[in-house]
């Protein structure tokens, strides 16, 4: 499979970090102060806050409260390129700046008759004029009738306004594009899946890639779409919800890889760990670091075992688990979060696509070993001795009764028409399978000259089965078996049908020659009813061959 793709898009990611940690920031802040009451001087830049408090308020109801801080501007702008502040603040407020509004988001003091607007991540303009070297005065004006002990400036970024304005659309369109790669991913995983419905592995690849794509619309979603503050938890439980999800799959994905004693139990236990962090009352980037944490060092671990059981792929996996640890120290939280993720999933899709891959040669190799068993099928119905036995019996019967020689000619020809129809087809009707078979029973009779009976039950002309099954099977019966005290030799073809398998019992009535049971070597005819299921069903087969009172017993089922 390719990997460019995924590496110019991991290139893309890594580009994007190192850009974001390469910015000089152009102000310093210091402490900010806060204070229960309106009034209006407290916008002023002199304003004497000495008395005011530190730290985050616990407003009790929906008073109108202020925040006051101090800012070093490092740098003056440039002439026409006015700076511009980015705050992230739980509330309904007015932004001023040495004592002017700069900026209005809702209606602060009146939110419960006026109702919730504004946004909860704004970007605002300042003047020029305002923005010399030196210290400044930011001053807050804001209301919280929602989670009233978020009160605070949670996140504050000055810079040029233009800059300010375009760099998060900018980043989102990375990361959106980053997404997209993952959505296209895991809509193809998926059909994979429901081709091949026994790969979960592959279905949990196509689910953690669908839930990593939606995990970045949710966090970046706030670069387009206006949300008010009040909604703004709801978002972080979904976050938190995609992370508990991802969190889980990614180690289950690996355990399932690399297989590791105790495996159950371990998963029981770290589910439980997830589900207390999910379940706690901590801050959301805390809950997620709990998680992220607990996801990558569980994982770590089934990978170090499968590098200590010398399983493949398992080395190149340890790697990605390395790179991504030291992004998490020199990234901020949610750029080391998306790059960390998207480092382990390739992992994933590494070890996927060594699965696919093995699969591959797998059916190609059955192919191949079904053509060779195939050939050599022929050459066994084609094969001087049994041409030899078989003409010799025909010379006695026309010498005896020109009559059954003649029907003789007729059921040989009979067979190997048949049997020039079928043997190059991956899957044929039951009907013509049992027609070879009732043809070779015919020649058998008059060669041996011993009554050969053959009885179906419950048979759908509808299904379809690989060519030769059963005439091989056939052909065991009557090779290793005797004729009864009457000299007859039964088969019998039984069909059922269940809603997750189809069954075809085969039974012979007859006397057995003693065979080994448990011998590890298996003929040409058994080889070639395998490979004939594996070419055609893959491993969503079961084949049983054991001796019976009657005789013996063959079954062959086919799951669904």
């Amino acid at each position: 499979m390719n990997f460019r793709p995924w590496y110019n898009l991991l290139l893309i990611c890594l580009l994007f970090l190192a850009n974001s940690c390469a910015q000089k920031p152009a102000f310093k802040k210091h402490k900010t102060v806060f204070k229960v009451g309106d009034q209006q001087e407290w916008a002023t830049k002199n304003w004497n806050d000495e008395d005011w408090k530190t730290g985050n308020p616990l407003i009790e109801d929906d008073r109108v409260f202020w925040l006051r801080t101090p800012i070093d501007i490092l740098k003056a702008p440039e002439l026409l390129h006015p700076y511009g502040i980015q705050l992230h603040v739980y509330g309904e407020y007015e932004v001023f700046w040495d004592g002017v509004l700069i900026g209005k988001n809702g209606n602060p003091g009146q939110e419960a008759v006026l109702g919730p607007e504004g946004n909860l991540w704004t970007t605002h303009s300042i003047p020029t004029h305002l923005t010399q070297q030196g210290e400044h005065l930011l001053a807050i004006r804001a209301s919280l009738l929602s989670f009233r002990d978020h009160a605070g400036i949670w996140e504050m970024n000055i810079d040029y306004y233009d800059d300010l304005l375009t760099d998060r659309l900018v980043e989102t369109s990375y990361m959106y594009i980053f997404a997209g790669a993952f959505l296209i991913a895991s809509i193809y995983f998926l059909f994979l899946f429901l081709g091949d419905k026994k790969e979960y592995a592959t279905l949990i690849f196509s689910i953690s890639c669908f839930l990593f794509f939606t995990l970045i619309l949710a966090e970046f979603m706030k670069a387009y779409v206006p949300i008010h503050y009040s909604m703004h938890v709801t978002r972080l439980r979904i976050i938190s919800f995609l992370m508990l999800s991802i969190s889980f799959l990614i180690p289950l994905y690996f355990s399932m890889q690399f297989p590791f004693p105790r495996r159950k139990l371990l998963l029981t236990i770290y589910t439980l760990i997830l589900l207390f962090f999910f379940l706690s009352r901590y801050v959301y980037e805390l809950t997620a670091n709990n998680m992220i944490f607990s996801m990558w060092f569980f994982s770590f671990g089934i990978v170090m075992f499968g590098v200590y059981k010398k399983m493949k792929g398992a080395r190149l996996v340890m790697l990605t688990f390395l790179l991504s640890l030291p992004i998490a120290f020199i990234a901020p939280f949610n750029k080391s979060l998306f790059a960390g993720f998207s480092l382990i999933l390739l992992g994933m899709f590494y070890l996927l696509s060594l699965r696919i891959k093995e699969q591959r040669l797998a059916y190609e190799n059955s192919l191949v070993q079904s053509t060779r068993l195939r050939l050599e099928l022929l050459k066994k119905n084609i094969q001087p001795h049994f041409l030899m036995n078989t003409l010799t019996s025909l010379i006695d019967w026309i010498e005896e009764s020109p009559k059954k020689g003649v029907l003789f000619i007729e059921a040989l020809a009979n067979e190997f028409d048949i049997f020039n129809q079928i043997e190059n087809k991956k899957l044929i009707p039951i009907n013509q399978e049992i027609a070879l078979c009732r043809s070779h029973l015919e020649i058998m009779e008059y060669r041996k000259e011993i009554n050969y009976t053959w009885q179906e039950e419950g048979i759908d002309i509808e299904q379809k089965i690989p060519p030769g099954v059963f005439h091989t099977l056939l052909e065991n019966g009557i090779t290793h078996s005797l004729p009864l005290e009457n000299n007859s030799i039964q088969f019998k073809l039984i069909f059922e049908s269940r809603s997750d398998y189809k069954c075809y019992t085969f039974l012979t009535f007859a006397t057995p020659v003693k065979r080994e049971v448990n011998t590890k070597k298996e003929g040409t005819g058994i080889k070639y009813i395998k490979a004939r299921l594996t070419e055609s069903y893959q491993e969503q087969w079961k084949f049983t061959s054991e001796p019976v009172n009657h005789g013996w017993k063959n079954t062959i089922k086919i799951y669904s």
